[in-house]
């Protein structure tokens, strides 16, 4: 008998399976996932339409500058 069918015969026939368990249930890494998503999401919302909030104040400024930026 060879070296390779010695281990592979050890291998197929070896009863213990060594599975690690998990810390917590399965399901909760995806409801901590969707969790984490969700605050990253209102954090992205949160910045939406911030450069328009401000707009007077930015016209205010270039017209005591002489709009010398130029702007975007």
């Amino acid at each position: 008998m060879s070296v390779t069918s010695t281990v592979l015969t050890g291998i197929l026939t070896s009863e213990s399976v060594h599975a690690r368990e998990l810390p917590i249930e399965s399901w909760a890494y995806g409801l901590i996932a969707l969790i984490i998503f969700a605050v990253l999401a209102f954090v992205t919302a949160s910045y939406r339409d911030v450069a328009n909030r401000h707009r007077a104040k930015a016209e205010a400024y270039a017209a005591r500058h002489g709009a010398e930026h130029g702007g975007h």
